[in-house]
């Protein structure tokens, strides 16, 4: 039995005191794997010097984080899409729309969004999107790609039914993490609405811990009490949990 993480930030501009240590941790929890994404420009030296140290543990995505879209963001993808290159990058990510704290950047938003849209189109990359309070606006610029082939996964998904539905037609699965282990949250149902066969599960490390960390630092190792909740919402083992979500990872991003 083995866990993926789909979505960690397990690089130093996070855990700069005990990176090796929370790896370590993740290791000893059976989480083999990890996809890493970028959130700008700025984030890039620490990120392959993770992946380089952990190469077998530890794949990386390129991208524009849309709450790091600013005035210079034309600037920042140019630099960004340099990094396609490199071998080690498996999709591109963590890319996508956030109007959740502030709207200033709206259409900057989804230009970026169209953009690197079109690098996964063109190189035939997966991607990891993020979407918060702007699914009409996302939606919107997705569908320009319909019947282009993309594939990812919609990370920390806080759609609703209608959405999720929607993401799995156009080719995508859902990005399971911490808040299906809450009390009182809808994600239950729609987890248990798409089947296990669509989701990815996730931690958004150091980000939303799940019961019983919520509030703490969050880590990969913590894969396998969000899995443990999933397989209690279909009655099923933890080790088909494990065995299903981590073949569609893999699948996804080829690894």
């Amino acid at each position: 039995m083995h866990f993926i993480d789909s979505h960690t930030h397990l690089y130093k501009e996070y855990y700069e005191e005990d990176l090796d240590a929370v790896i370590q941790r993740a290791l000893d929890a059976k989480v083999t794997k990890s996809i890493l994404p970028c959130v700008n420009a700025q984030t890039i030296s620490d990120l392959f010097d993770a992946v380089g140290k952990y190469p077998q543990h530890l794949f990386p995505l390129i991208g524009l984080h849309p709450t790091d879209v600013t005035k210079n963001y034309l600037a920042d993808l140019d630099f960004l899409e340099k990094q396609l290159s490199r071998p080690e990058v498996v999709g591109i990510g963590e890319i996508g729309m956030d109007l959740y704290h502030e709207t200033e950047m709206v259409e900057q938003q989804k230009d970026a969004f169209y953009r690197q849209l079109a690098w996964a189109k063109e190189l035939r990359l997966p991607l990891s999107i993020h979407i918060r309070s702007a699914y009409p606006h996302a939606l919107e610029i997705l569908k320009k790609f319909t019947g282009c082939g993309l594939t990812g996964i919609l990370h920390c998904f806080s759609g609703g039914i209608q959405e999720a539905e929607w993401a799995l037609k156009f080719g995508f699965i859902l990005g399971i993490g911490g808040v299906v282990t809450f009390k009182n949250n809808k994600l239950q149902d729609i987890v248990k609405a798409v089947g296990l066969e669509n989701i990815a599960l996730e931690t958004d490390s150091p980000f939303l811990s799940p019961t019983p960390y919520r509030g703490q630092r969050n880590e990969s190792a913590n894969i396998p009490i969000i899995a443990q909740k999933v397989a209690d919402i279909f009655e099923t083992s933890i080790e088909r949990v494990a065995e299903v979500t981590s073949a569609n990872v893999e699948r996804i991003f080829r690894i």
